[in-house]
């Protein structure tokens, strides 16, 4: 392939990248954006592999690792189940960090290409950006998947001082990076660049550990965020065009789905950079006062659920981590066309940090067919709930929990939540009286006009249904 035939790729393959981005900025549109995206990457991949900067030997270990790279991707589409989806993300973004750190030295021990004067500056300082920001993403990432999976506690972990480390550190980093700089042979420059790395390793660790488990959706948007300033890193020390655009076109997005849901949490944008997000939202609560109940539940069977249902006008949905788990979405849409068309008004509402990931509760709706219209943010619908004789929240808890408004000592004190508890009567869908990833108690159930409904979200659900029905 010729030089001139690769940039027209190239450009072909930037063209689609933004068109997918566009379509996945609309749920009506967003196969069609995949498809754009998927395009795109296809002729990428192709333009580079038979690009005039790949000798033909080089081809076939391409090649080899394509096959290899490409079915480990399709068999963790096949078997990773949707309540693993975001641990999956947040791995695959540390692949992209640990690629940028590699891509990083390999460029820096290549005596291959020799540079003088500022066009040796330049790619030095690309070298160390790219590694920088490549493994803040890499062991941020990695913390975040042990986070998402349970292997690591959802709590924060805020070390004393932790503001004045990260300040440290940064400032540790920016005097290697003069060190780094100065360098005169690739030996002298190694040893600052190694001392950078480990300290941008562990402020990725320290970053993630201080969040809390009920914000881990920011997480995941932010290490995306990350992961594309990496690639874009990566691209500025290949020369590499398609990559700076591609790389650039992630972060910025990510960048800006990390602001928008730290703006609707009533979080701080700067203290998710800072990796101290949601440490000053309050006092971390004391054991007794998470683990003590605050009253007593009224428990609600499967039947009388299906009661009320059926005799309210206006019901609203709220699905959480549980309807996930027991994969129970296909019937909860059964269950609202049957509510439907007994003349039930049902809408859903979509809490910003419900599940693992971004957007986790609307693929598993869109999955099961449920229509968009009637899918609705939390700031469209919060102000409904007065006005709604049933709101049901299926395997929710710290999303619609009342401490976040009331209780100014609470982890979660501030977050915007989803205010079920102003309906007639809420019902609350759980396995247990376990408190959530937040680790903290809900006095959502144990107010008058709450009932808990116990049990598997799937089995109770088609026992709501056949009622329904019956």
């Amino acid at each position: 392939m010729s030089p001139s035939l690769a940039t027209v790729a190239y450009l072909g393959a930037a063209i689609l990248f933004i068109l997918s981005l566009g379509g996945l900025s609309n749920p009506e549109t967003s196969r069609r954006g995949n498809l754009f995206g998927m395009v795109g990457m296809a002729l990428a991949v192709l333009a580079t592999v038979f690009g005039p900067r790949v000798s033909p030997a080089g081809v076939a270990w391409i090649i080899g690792a394509l096959v290899i790279g490409g079915g480990i991707g399709l068999y963790a589409a096949k078997v990773v189940k949707m309540t693993q989806m975001p641990e999956l993300v947040a791995l695959m973004h540390s692949l992209v960090g640990l690629a940028a750190c590699l891509v990083g030295f390999a460029s820096y021990v290549d005596t291959s290409i020799q540079l003088q004067g500022a066009e040796k500056i330049i790619h030095e300082v690309e070298i160390y950006v790219g590694i920088l920001i490549g493994a803040v993403t890499f062991s941020g990432s990695l913390i975040a998947f042990g986070k998402l999976n349970g292997k690591i506690g959802g709590k924060p972990l805020l070390l004393p001082g932790r503001h004045w480390l990260n300040l440290v550190a940064l400032l540790v980093v920016i005097w290697f990076g003069r060190e780094f700089l100065r360098a005169e042979t690739v030996e002298q420059g190694m040893v600052p660049l190694m001392v950078m790395t480990v300290i941008a390793l562990l402020f990725g660790i320290h970053m993630v550990m201080a969040i809390g488990g009920a914000d881990m959706p920011v997480v995941v948007s932010m290490l995306n965020s990350y992961s594309g300033w990496a690639a874009a890193a990566t691209g500025f020390m290949l020369s590499n065009d398609l990559l700076i655009v591609t790389g650039a076109l992630v972060g910025s997005s990510g960048a800006i789905l990390s602001y928008i849901m730290c703006n609707a949490m009533n979080r701080n944008f700067i203290s998710v950079i800072a990796g101290g997000f949601g440490s000053g939202a309050g006092a971390p609560a004391k054991k007794s006062d998470v683990a003590e109940p605050q009253g007593e539940v009224v428990p609600v069977a499967a039947a009388e659920t299906a009661e009320l249902l059926r005799d309210a006008k206006r019901v609203i949905i709220v699905p959480g981590y549980g309807m996930a788990v027991a994969q129970a979405q296909h019937t909860v849409n059964d269950i609202v066309k049957t509510l439907r068309d007994k003349g039930v008004q049902v809408r859903f509402a979509i809490h910003p940090v419900a599940g693992r990931m971004p957007g986790h509760m609307n693929v598993l709706l869109a999955e099961a067919k449920v229509p968009y219209d009637i899918v609705m943010e939390m700031d469209e619908i919060n102000e409904d709930f007065p006005d709604t004789d049933v709101a049901i929240v299926i395997g929710a808890n710290d999303i619609v929990n009342p401490a976040a408004q009331d209780d100014p000592t609470s982890p979660i004190a501030g977050m915007p939540v989803l205010e079920v508890w102003k309906a007639k009567t809420s019902i609350v869908m759980k396995r247990s009286m376990a408190s959530g990833y937040a680790g903290v108690d809900n006095p959502l159930f144990y107010k008058d006009n709450n009932r808990m409904l116990f049990g598997d979200a799937k089995k109770m659900l088609d026992e709501v249904l056949a009622a329904l029905k019956s």
